[in-house]
């Protein structure tokens, strides 16, 4: 039986040699702060055209990570790739037999991938936050602002759920092109339709991406016709049962089902 430490190595190993989980976490972080410090470029120029109501609800920090969005399809890749890498080329009877305690497996899998996609997480959302307030120069804000680190902090924070998410949700449906499938229309067409719309707002601020974004809000969005029954942690805690929910699942279908 591998000890915890040496299933860690193990998938820390397997994770840095595979070029393409490599590349998805550089995109997450390049089209982050890219995004983000081109919108902040276009805010700036534009400030003194806004209207009352749009300063009054300015948020700069929210600006500086608009490129959020895209940051995380990279994250959704990596998380799809870490586990339904192992499927697609056969790899699980092999890690399976070096480590008969599925549930260790999974953990070490799962506990290394989110270690890694929580440090770049969080070097993106501190990079976007200081560039994009740099380029918004007087109209920006510093991080010893209120709730200004919890925003920065939270952001990081998001982008590794986001992973961990996608990776539990592959290791239910062991297939990297069917999690993919589900996945993406999920977080880029259902979510952002429904939250479209003030009838069906309701449900979708329950939706993992949704909910989890409310960490990263120093300003109340007024202009919504439907405000959260939650706070910015309660959003965090709502994407955090989901991401239970999708890791629990993917254990059990691993615990009972054929390699």
């Amino acid at each position: 039986m591998a000890a915890f430490p040496a299933v860690l190595r193990s998938e820390w190993t397997k994770i840095r040699t595979v070029a393409s989980t490599t590349w998805t976490l550089a995109s997450a972080l390049v089209v982050t702060v890219a995004l983000g410090a081109l919108l902040c470029s276009f805010t700036a120029s534009r400030f003194q055209d806004m209207t009352p109501a749009e300063k009054l609800t300015f948020d700069p920090i929210m600006i500086s990570f608009a490129g959020m969005g895209l940051g995380q399809l990279a994250m959704i890749v990596f998380g799809v790739l870490v586990v339904g890498t192992e499927y697609s080329s056969g790899m699980i009877r092999t890690s399976l037999a070096a480590v008969p305690r599925r549930a260790g497996f999974l953990l070490g899998k799962l506990t290394a991938a989110t270690t890694l996609a929580l440090a770049v997480g969080l070097a993106t959302s501190f990079l976007a936050f200081f560039l994009g307030q740099a380029i918004l120069g007087e109209h920006g804000t510093g991080l010893g602002a209120e709730h200004a680190l919890r925003a920065v902090i939270g952001a990081g924070l998001y982008m590794a759920l986001i992973a961990l998410f996608s990776m539990g949700v592959t290791a239910v449906l062991r297939s990297s092109i069917l999690s993919l499938g589900i996945l993406m229309p999920f977080f880029f067409l259902i979510s952002n339709i429904l939250n479209a719309f003030a009838a069906t707002r309701k449900v979708a601020q329950y939706f993992p991406d949704q909910a989890g974004r409310k960490i990263m809000e120093t300003v109340a969005d007024t202009a919504n016709q439907v405000q959260a029954p939650y706070g910015p942690w309660g959003g965090l805690g709502i994407m955090v049962l989901w991401v239970l929910a999708a890791v629990l699942g993917g254990y059990l279908v691993l615990r009972k089902r054929d390699a």
